[in-house]
């Protein structure tokens, strides 16, 4: 049998460059020292995506591993002891903890790992976004996997036809619920349509109940209970033999979708896909955007990445993104550009209702 392997991807807002709208070079590269050398790791890769520092990491260490998570949590505070060196914004935003305690999860920076034997060919798509919440995976991981219009496969390989479980996670009350697809399909459209509390943690495949896809569902106005900022996710993607092939697992984002965050957190956008070299959201701070980045293993080793959303067929995407952005602005404080009211409660919504409580006065 062989050794089963591990794929981390950990990010983490650490300073940003200008504003919230990049990455300095010198912190990508203070990560890449980090984790150069270390003998948990097979293999890595470090990239952003907006203001976001991105690591993915190969290793047999398994999920939810104290030394990887320390490795990852002592990469993001030697780059924000840099940020900081830099007066770089909003440095070390995203750690709400001085200390590690063990596991990374709940310290403020985003996890998905998934563990899993190397099949004969292994080729993976990470999705990084900024600007948005975890949520913002719910609708495309519902069409990879339970839309027969996006993923032909569903209708016609013997592999895939009986369908996915999906483990969705109640972000308010911590608990969690699997819907197996497609015969739940109705009921699970009812919670994960409310992307804001209920999101799609992971995807299983029926038959085998290999892992297809897992994403980071960390709250951090949920964790510090004040406004830091969106949770910009990340996502894994398995494609081809028996999972959504590369293609179907890429439509969905050819529509750009609704999704919260953008400017303070507080706005809704449309999910724009861009290549590497646009990841840098500067209008309004925005729109949100993701980028897909593509590798395949081989023995734990990253051969990569293929930067999908680089591919012109994407412009349409993009121009119609630009569209939904240019209409949503012109309604300014007002939803539903502006996030509903207790999406607001991090703001300084308390604050201007606790200052005009007395003003009010209730009607006979």
């Amino acid at each position: 049998m062989s050794k089963k392997i591990t794929l981390s991807v950990i990010k983490a807002d650490v300073g940003g460059y200008v504003g919230h709208s990049s990455v300095h070079p010198e912190l990508l590269e203070k990560a890449r020292s980090m984790l150069s050398g270390s003998p948990l790791l097979i293999d890595y890769h470090v990239t952003h995506v907006g203001d976001d520092i991105n690591l993915i990491l190969t290793h047999e260490a398994g999920c939810d591993n104290e030394e990887i998570h320390k490795l990852t949590w002592e990469t993001f505070l030697a780059c924000t002891d840099l940020a900081k060196r830099m007066k770089l914004y909003g440095a070390g935003q995203d750690l709400l903890s001085d200390a590690f305690s063990g596991n990374i999860k709940g310290m403020g920076p985003g996890v998905a790992e998934m563990e899993f034997e190397e099949r004969k060919s292994e080729p993976v798509v990470i999705f990084m976004a900024d600007k948005t919440e975890p949520g913002a995976w719910n609708f495309p991981s519902y069409k990879m996997f339970a839309d027969p219009f996006n993923t032909a496969g569903l209708v016609i390989d013997p592999k895939m036809h009986n369908g996915f479980n999906f483990d969705v996670r109640d972000l308010v009350k911590h608990r969690k619920v699997v819907f197996s697809c497609p015969e739940d399909i109705y009921d699970m459209l009812v919670f994960i349509g409310a992307p804001g509390r209920f999101c799609i943690k992971s995807v299983y495949h029926r038959d085998t109940g290999e892992i297809c896809s897992t994403s980071s569902t960390q709250r951090l106005n949920l964790m510090a209970g004040r406004y830091i900022g969106k949770d910009d996710p990340v996502m894994i993607v398995r494609t081809q033999s028996g999972f959504p092939a590369l293609g179907e697992v890429l439509e969905p984002f050819a529509n750009p979708h609704l999704v919260s965050g953008w400017m303070r957190g507080s706005h809704s956008g449309p999910l724009m896909p861009v290549g590497l070299d646009n990841n840098n959201p500067t209008r309004f701070d925005g729109p949100p955007r993701a980028t897909a980045l593509g590798f395949q293993l081989a023995e734990g080793k990253l051969q990569g990445p293929q930067d999908f959303f680089k591919d012109p067929s994407y412009d349409k995407a993009r121009e119609t993104a630009n569209e939904i952005a240019q209409y949503l602005r012109r309604l300014g404080p007002f939803e539903p550009h502006r996030l509903h009211l207790d999406e607001m409660e991090y703001t300084s919504m308390p604050e201007v209702s606790e200052k005009l409580k007395s003003r009010f006065v209730d009607l006979l």
